[in-house]
């Protein structure tokens, strides 16, 4: 593969000091990361390419420390391209399936003028562009001229509360400085270790969140639950045996768990089948992934989820504060069940305030935080980041946010339960970054980190991870993605 014949740089800057201390690294380890530089990557009036770069560098030296303590081992250096960054942030504007080009947008999502200022919508899937229309009165064939014309005649906040209301997603673009969001108050990664309850058997009756983990769930009173601890000494790959119940959907929390598998991990995906998925956007985040589809409202279909997660070291999940609680996962019920079990949570707005519960999607985080009016064209129509950033950044860093919290785990045993949001990363893009005195690197271009892979979705041009292992590598998955939900729901 080519590479930059630019010289490595020393990576000890603010931003990866403050994201490793932030997943409670050593500090010392921070030594062990360097960067090649490229120019041009990621263009931002705000540090974005400080920002990609700095969650890649923790991302990448997480699964170094891992490897290391599996291995008994010192930690080895890793070298993060910068190229390989900026490519791997528009993974999806890379991404082609025979040749075909997906859409990243739907006509009804983007920036439109109110009577006061100006609103975010996102409709990209279709039962949230029919909610946005039934919020506004429009008929369900309206277009992107009606939803402009509606729009024009109501204030911001007003649409906002509107749509929001009727289960649809739009934001008033805030200004900076003057976000509803409170982002001074929002960290940027949560990590607490669980006590580890004594063993007990799964026929006992738990105690779940809300009263709700049907009897029909329990396994038989033979299962007995493992207290998971330090893993064994490991394969070629830091994460190589470590098992992941992927519960996340769209950019972030599948950039995460694409990471973890390209690692070594098994990484399953579930979804229900009642909820509609882009297949395009699985395309892009699928790899390394299988996929099924389980209703964890149907008996059978719970029973299924309870084994396989009787047997998980991660769960991750990308749902709303409390939305899975009614089936017995909220974090508490979990590690009383599942002594040792990661429990990685992502949201977007942030895990408590008034905004907690609400849908969420980066482009509509960067407009309600203010970065959608800092970033803004010259006629002052609002702009985005030159990538979904929080989405992608927010990825790795759960990604490392896990690893670090396995390698906790391998050392002491016991649960960890993480939490990131999009608003967080935002926060930390917004007020907790500094631009870097960048040094100078070949412009960028993007064509050493592209590949192509067949698959069952077709001929995939896809771009290669960004981590750096201390082999140099991978730099690809092991498989490709398949089709969405197709996977039979067991372990390897």
């Amino acid at each position: 593969m080519t590479r930059s014949d630019a010289s490595p740089r020393d990576t000890r800057d603010a931003a990866t000091a403050h994201a490793w201390a932030a997943l409670g690294g050593d500090p010392a380890l921070l030594e062990r990361v360097t960067y090649r530089p490229v120019s041009g990557g990621l263009p931002a009036r705000l540090p974005v390419a400080e920002l990609a770069r700095a969650t890649v560098g923790v991302c990448s030296l997480a699964a170094a420390e891992l490897g290391a303590r599996r291995s008994g081992g010192a930690v080895p250096a890793v070298r993060v391209d910068e190229g390989a960054v900026a490519t791997a942030f528009v993974s999806e504007r890379h991404l082609r399936i025979d040749g075909r080009k997906p859409t990243n947008f739907a006509p009804l999502s983007g920036f439109w003028r109110a009577a006061d200022g100006w609103v975010r919508t996102h409709a990209n899937y279709p039962h949230h562009r029919a909610r946005l229309l039934t919020a506004l009165g429009l008929p369900d064939d309206g277009g992107p001229d009606e939803l402009a014309t509606a729009l024009a005649a109501r204030p911001a906040r007003a649409i906002q509360e509107t749509v929001y209301a009727a289960g649809g997603l739009a934001v008033a673009v805030a200004e900076p400085g003057a976000s509803e969001i409170p982002l001074a108050a929002l960290p940027l990664i949560e990590s607490r270790r669980a006590e580890e309850p004594a063993q007990r058997h799964l026929g006992e009756a738990p105690r779940p969140a809300n009263g709700d983990l049907p009897a029909s769930a329990v396994l038989p009173a033979s299962a007995v639950l493992p207290a998971r601890g330090a893993l064994p000494a490991r394969g070629a790959l830091p994460a190589r045996g470590v098992r992941v119940l992927d519960l996340t959907r769209v950019i972030a929390g599948p950039v995460a768990t694409r990471t973890l598998a390209l690692l070594g991990a098994d990484v399953l995906r579930i979804d229900s089948p009642r909820l509609p998925e882009d297949p395009d956007a699985h395309a892009d985040t699928g790899f390394g992934k299988r996929s099924a589809a389980l209703d964890l409202a149907a008996p059978e279909d719970r029973r299924t989820f309870e084994a396989l997660l009787a047997d998980a070291d991660v769960l991750v999940t990308g749902y709303r504060p409390g939305a899975l609680d009614r089936f017995g996962l909220a974090p508490d019920a979990l590690l009383e069940r599942h002594p040792g079990l990661v429990v990685a949570q992502l949201c977007a707005w942030g895990w408590s305030g008034a905004w907690a519960g609400r849908r969420g999607f980066d482009s509509l985080v960067q407009a309600a935080t203010g970065i959608a009016a800092i970033e803004a064209a010259a006629d002052g129509r609002p702009g985005a980041l030159p990538a979904q950033a929080l989405d992608h950044g927010t990825g790795y860093l759960l990604a490392a946010a896990v690893l670090r919290a396995l390698t906790e785990r391998h050392d002491t045993g016991g649960g960890r339960h993480l939490r990131l949001s999009l608003a967080g990363t935002a926060s930390w893009l917004t007020h907790g970054i500094a631009p870097a005195a960048l040094a100078d690197g070949p412009a960028h271009d993007p064509a050493p980190w592209l590949t192509e892979t067949a698959s069952d979705l077709g001929t995939l041009r896809h771009a290669r991870s960004p981590i750096a292992t201390p082999e140099d590598g991978p730099r690809d998955w092991a498989r490709a993605p398949g089709r969405l939900g197709t996977d039979v729901p067991r372990w390897l």
